[in-house]
């Protein structure tokens, strides 16, 4: 097990996230059940690892894909002007779509690639986010289905990083403060 108890306060326990997708799974498959080949759409790169454990839970005819964007460039907060660095590789015209997010923060980046993919004429386009952080929120964003609700701390592990470090934990934790503002020199 991957621990850094020195930078990190555990917020949600590997066994809890497990347990909350196994239930999201069985949502998500009732909502799909008449889809000949659902696409779920993984926006890169937080939600690798939330992608990875919901699709081998799912019991559906899937089809994966990736989009990359970025709103927040190298620091922490959005700078609200959404950029498309990786494209959807296959078409969704006609087709059922899960957008596979790992934290609703400000709902600004979310609210464009949803209206993006809503142009490309899919038959639904429905959202299930990891996290959710509402306190954060500049754009409301209807979320189907949802893993957690959290405080608004600077989280990473299970995908979301700070300076690409800490992904590989199998736990959302809180970054302790101190080590963030250390090396951004902001108190």
């Amino acid at each position: 097990m991957v621990t850094r108890p020195y930078v990190i306060d555990e917020m949600i326990s590997a066994k809890s996230i497990a347990a909350r997708i196994e239930e999201l799974c069985r949502e998500i498959q009732k909502e799909f059940a008449d889809t000949d080949k659902l696409v779920v759409v993984g926006l890169l790169r937080g939600s690798f690892v939330f992608i990875a454990d919901l699709v081998r839970e799912l019991d559906l005819p899937i089809e994966v894909d990736f989009l990359e964007a970025s709103s927040y460039g190298d620091g922490m907060e959005s700078t609200q002007e959404v950029r498309i660095l990786k494209d959807l590789r296959g078409g969704i015209e006609g087709r059922d779509v899960l957008i596979v997010e790992d934290i609703i923060d400000t709902g600004i980046t979310l609210n464009y690639l949803t209206n993006y993919l809503a142009g490309k004429n899919p038959r639904s386009v429905k959202i299930v986010t990891l996290l959710s952080k509402p306190a954060r929120r500049v754009v409301e964003i209807p979320v189907e289905w949802m893993g957690f609700e959290i405080p608004d701390k600077f989280v990473v592990g299970y995908g979301l990083d700070f300076g690409e470090q800490y992904r590989n934990l199998p736990y959302v934790g809180v970054l302790k403060p101190s080590m963030y503002t250390a090396i951004l020199g902001k108190e």
